[in-house]
């Protein structure tokens, strides 16, 4: 069945995940991570599971490589809902809607586990760059933390913005590969679709 049969509802939200899932698979290329493949599934009453392969595998030979190996993966997870909230590829606006985005990080769609990884990471992060740290010191540790926060936000935001085209059009060109699936002779309630990494490499905004 051809992604244009799906009803419209099921298409929009297909559409946001696939931006989610790009957004990851972009960014990471972008910070120098390798990738694979990447997969979506959504259903009639907009369940869904999407995933975007990325090698965390990377030689760390000093601590500044740890810092700037942590600072990558998570503008990597942040970029997830980033793009999320990015609009259609033939959409004039580019910009990422900040207030959705911390709200999708918060559980909203399910990003919730990206959320927690970030907040073990930044505070990993924090450790390594000030070793000096008083543990009852928590006004100070708060601040920190929102400061590496805030700073990766920023940039993870305008890489997000500069690529959204690309982000945007390889969300389409997943959503329209989309098949209904069939279980036991009969349609199911559920679309899905997985891109190789050698299927990625060929389309044109990569």
């Amino acid at each position: 069945m051809e992604t244009k049969k799906m009803p419209p509802a099921v298409r929009d939200h297909a559409l946001q995940i696939a931006h989610h899932e790009m957004g990851h698979y972009v960014v990471a290329r972008a910070l120098g991570f390798e990738t694979g493949g990447v997969t979506l599934t959504v259903t009639r009453d907009l369940r869904h599971k999407g995933g975007a392969t990325i090698s965390l595998v990377r030689p760390i030979t000093s601590m500044e490589a740890m810092k700037e190996y942590l600072e990558a993966r998570m503008m990597v997870l942040f970029a997830g809902a980033m793009a999320q909230t990015l609009p259609s590829a033939r959409a004039r606006e580019k910009r990422v809607d900040k207030t959705k985005a911390i709200a999708i990080l918060n559980g909203a769609f399910g990003a919730e586990r990206d959320d927690a990884k970030i907040r073990e990471l930044r505070q990993l992060l924090r450790n390594i760059t000030h070793p000096d740290t008083d543990p009852a010191a928590c006004d100070r540790i708060t601040v920190e933390l929102k400061a590496i926060n805030d700073h990766l936000w920023l940039r993870t935001q305008e890489i997000v913005e500069a690529l959204t085209g690309t982000i945007t059009e390889l969300g389409e060109a997943l959503v329209e590969r989309m098949v209904l699936v069939e279980q036991w002779g009969r349609p199911a309630e559920t679309y899905e679709v997985v891109l190789t990494r050698e299927m990625l490499e060929r389309l044109a905004p990569l």
